[in-house]
Formats: C-alpha cells, structure tokens, sequence
C-alpha cells in the first residue's frame, strides 16, 4: 500500500459519504490562501467528528485547536440550533480565517473561538464555569496533550467523550526515546489516560490522504 492508494481511498469514501459544499469548501480555501498550515482533518474525519457529537447527542463541545475552523464546522453542525461551541487557538491569524469561516457558514451564533495559550484559556473556562462540555477534541501542539487532556477531564462529566488527534505520529509513538517533543508529549498522554481510572479508552490507527496516523477516543466514567 501507498500514500497514492491511501488518498484514492479517502477520495472515494468522501465522495460518495462526505463531500465538500459551499462553506467547506471555502473553509479549506481560505485557510490555503492566508498560509495556514495543510494540517487540518480530512473531510471523512471531519464527518466522523460530526457523527460522534451527534451519536452523543452533544450540546456543548470544547475544542483544543481551531486552525481555520474546518474541523469545527463539522462539530458545530452536530449541536442544536442552542447548542455551543467554545474553540481554542493561540494564532491571532489563524482565529480569525477560523472566526470568518466560521461566519460564513452561518455558525457564529454557536461558535465562540478565543485567542490565547490554551493552557491560559483553560483555566478561565474552569473560573466562568464553562463546563462541564459534553465532547472535547484535542488538536493542537502535541507537546501538550497530558495537560490538555488534563483539564479535559477537569471540565467533564461523567459521560463525556474525549477525543485526541494524530496520536501516532506515522509510527513513532513505539519508537524507543525518539528526540521528537511532540511524540514525548503524545506518549504521555497515553500513559496518563492508561493510568486515569476516570476514563475508558482505545486508540486507533489510520491511513489516508493525511498519511499514517491515528486518534484516541475517550469516555469519562466517573
């Protein structure tokens, strides 16, 4: 197998099972056009994000990471018409493409996207009494994912799902003493959720057009 076939795959599961409208489309391309990172989910990821909120039936939805806001529009058209969205990211850059995206798509009466070290963020959250959230998606700077998971489950309740992205860093996860802080950071949020009796966990591998990767979903259970 090759990264050739892996993206044909994507394109026909997408095709037929997620494709592209208008505000989507547009998301991606905005992103593109003002330098943002090509770092954001795929669309057949962005519709699994969606189908777990809804399967959930999410009304509340923090978001760790917001890059242009592709990955949050999916999440976002899960909840009710009252539902809300709160989205972390530390670019000023980046939050706005993500808060003009995000407008466009007729989501900004949900979405609130704030700007800042998510490590300062959260703790404002936790003080306003934003919690508890019924879905987190973690998907910002690997390095910090044991405290991001952290104050997850901090914001949580029990029931809540926990989701967190690009958890194999193309294999290197089992790699021994990699000199890569991203995968250091990654490895122990692993062993932490290993450790956390509150959360019940799997992770997954995957392929496709964003390469070898994979995601940790999450349950809080008390």
């Amino acid at each position: 197998m090759t990264q050739e076939r892996w993206t044909a795959v994507d394109r026909y599961f997408t095709d037929l099972l997620a494709p592209a409208d208008d505000a989507l489309a547009a998301a991606l391309a905005d992103s593109t056009a003002a330098g943002l990172p090509e770092i954001a989910v795929a669309p057949n990821q962005g519709k699994l994000l969606h189908l777990l909120a809804r399967v959930h039936g999410a009304r509340s939805v923090l978001e760790i990471g917001t890059l242009g806001g592709y990955s949050t529009i999916w999440l976002a058209r899960a909840l009710p018409a009252d539902g809300r969205l709160i989205s972390l990211e530390y670019d000023p850059v980046h939050a706005d493409v993500a808060r003009a995206n995000i407008a466009r798509a007729g989501l900004d009466e949900i979405v609130e996207v704030r700007t800042g070290a998510a490590l300062d963020t959260l703790p404002l959250l936790e003080a306003e009494g934003a919690g508890p959230f019924d879905l987190v998606f973690v998907d910002a700077d690997k390095v910090n994912n044991p405290h991001y998971v952290s104050w997850a489950l901090r914001l949580s309740r029990p029931g809540t799902v926990i989701i967190v992205d690009n958890v194999v860093r193309g294999g290197r996860v089992v790699e021994p003493g990699p000199d890569d802080p991203a995968v250091t950071g990654t490895r122990e949020m692993l062993e932490l959720v290993s450790r956390e009796p509150r959360l019940d966990a799997t992770a997954l591998q995957t392929v496709g057009s964003k390469g070898y990767d994979g995601l940790l979903l999450a349950r809080v259970v008390g």
